[in-house]
């Protein structure tokens, strides 16, 4: 698991691909614009975002499959009422647009190749 503020580059999408397989979880603050790939659950990255300066309310969780490309919006993570989401999946599309946006931004060296 390890906190991303950055694009990375084609080796490092490399290496996570190796090291996590063909999916991989992420756990992303929407607003700030940094994100945690690799974690086992989705709450086990928040400490490491919270202690990087996120707030709670804009941390949200999904994931990657690095052979079909197709990032994913579900998170039990994502289970969070008193934000009207009562969902795994992120249902506000605004926040579910940002989280795509961002992972497919730091992840983008998955599509060049």
């Amino acid at each position: 698991m390890k906190l991303y503020t950055n694009e990375l580059s084609k080796n490092e999408v490399d290496q996570l691909f190796i090291e996590y397989g063909k999916y991989t979880k992420i756990t992303a603050d929407i607003v700030d614009k940094k994100i945690v790939i690799g974690c086992v659950l989705h709450a086990d990255a928040e400490p490491l975002l919270l202690e990087s300066g996120s707030i709670t309310e804009n941390i949200w969780g999904g994931g990657i499959n690095f052979e079909t490309k197709v990032i994913d919006t579900t998170a039990v993570f994502n289970l969070r009422p008193s934000l009207n989401n009562p969902s795994m999946e992120i249902i506000d599309s605004e926040r579910r647009s940002k989280f795509i946006e961002l992972v497919s931004k730091f992840l983008k060296e998955l599509w060049t190749t």
